[in-house]
């Protein structure tokens, strides 16, 4: 027979853990089942270990939907605040990064700890090792897994993530089980991911390996909204470009477009030359290099060398240092992808709960719905949020 259980999460990740403690404190038999051996398994590996489990700034902008406003009502009922008490209450240390990016003092474990704890006060009960092999519905939910057991709720909570870093078990199982019960999805991608060269910016670029630089970076969005533009700092490989700034624009680029790239944010480079009658190589060799990097400031002038020393090749020169537009050949894949992009289409959920409009007792949370956002917390705390919006209606 069936384990008998009132709800049934599949996934031990932020989502599925969170939703499982909220369910268990009102009273309800919850079930978890994890494919992997341990739960939690990205967020241990999440902001280099300390996970980034919040941001204080975090809004309903921070994120990009097919209908960006469905995110609003689940955030506006679960803050960063709310989750920030949760961690002082299991006083785990924390400290503000950059731009209200919040994290673990020690490590990641703090978080993994204090949902787990959360968990078993609530009286949840975790299966991990457990591969879920088929879901039905002949009246309650009945799902059976590779050890041969079966467990049987009337609710389905659907918290397996997206398809980035597949070696630590991403896959398309949420997306497949949201087709099965009729559910569309919104096109997949990698998202917040490394861009990749050219051939042309590869063979100019990929010996800057190892620099940084403060950027903003943007690029032509895909619908009518706002062109998004990104502040942050910018790291060369040997493929391609990193960093927060690149991973940032990389949600909103698509195949063939190009991205901008302002190298000297709200600096004027050639000013000074401007004005001065001594203008030749060397000067604004010298002028780059108190702006930008010193391998990037002279790779720069060998490849954008001004024709001549004018205002006019001095402002030519400007132009291309605030401008800097490449057209990358693609990402790094979901291999180097922090989130998906896309998923369950938002149109078939219920803002309110995350429960399938049409299937009563099926909810999707976190990543695998088409909700992504920034780098920088935003992404747990959609994990924590939508957690709490369909914990509240079990």
């Amino acid at each position: 027979m069936p384990r008998q259980f009132d709800v049934l999460i599949l996934g031990a990740g932020a989502a599925g853990l969170f939703c499982a403690a909220l369910a268990g404190q009102r009273g309800r038999r919850v079930a978890i089942l994890e494919h992997a051996d341990r739960i939690g398994k990205k967020i241990l590996i999440s902001g280099g270990g300390r996970c980034n489990f919040t941001n204080l700034h975090s809004t309903w902008e921070n994120f990009l939907s097919a209908n960006p406003h469905f995110a609003k009502s689940a955030l506006s009922r679960f803050t960063p605040a709310d989750f920030i008490a949760l961690v002082r209450k299991h006083n785990i240390p924390f400290h503000e990064k950059t731009l209200g990016q919040l994290f673990c003092d020690n490590s990641a474990t703090g978080i993994v700890n204090l949902l787990e704890a959360e968990c078993r006060e609530a009286r949840v009960q975790i299966f991990t090792n457990t591969r879920v092999t088929r879901v039905s519905r002949p009246r309650d939910f009945v799902v059976s897994s590779s050890s041969d057991a079966e467990f049987q709720a009337p609710v389905l909570v659907v918290a397996t993530g997206g398809l980035s870093i597949p070696k630590m078990g991403a896959t398309s199982f949420g997306y497949d089980l949201a087709r099965q019960f009729g559910l569309k999805i919104v096109a997949t991608r990698p998202a917040l991911v490394p861009l990749l060269f050219n051939r042309d910016d590869q063979r100019r670029y990929s010996e800057l390996a190892g620099v940084s630089a403060e950027v903003v970076a943007s690029t032509k969005f895909f619908t009518s909204a706002p062109t998004p533009a990104f502040r942050e700092k910018m790291l060369f490989t040997h493929r391609g470009l990193s960093g927060p700034a690149i991973l940032q624009i990389s949600t909103y680029w698509r195949e063939g477009q190009l991205i901008s790239l302002d190298l000297a944010p709200g600096r004027d480079v050639t000013a000074e030359l401007r004005e001065s009658s001594h203008r030749d190589l060397t000067v604004v060799h010298s002028a780059l290099h108190q702006v930008l990097p010193n391998r990037l400031a002279t790779r720069w002038l060998e490849v954008h060398q001004p024709p001549n020393y004018t205002n006019l090749g001095l402002a030519t020169l400007e132009k291309t240092i605030h401008s800097w537009s490449i057209t990358p050949s693609g990402t790094e894949g979901y291999e180097k992808a922090e989130v998906t992009s896309g998923g369950v289409d938002t149109t078939c959920l219920s803002s309110k709960t995350m429960q399938a409009n049409d299937v009563p007792g099926l909810f999707f949370i976190g990543e695998v719905v088409d909700v992504t956002g920034h780098l920088g917390g935003h992404n747990f705390q959609w994990a924590w949020a939508s957690a709490h919006a369909c914990a509240e209606d079990l």
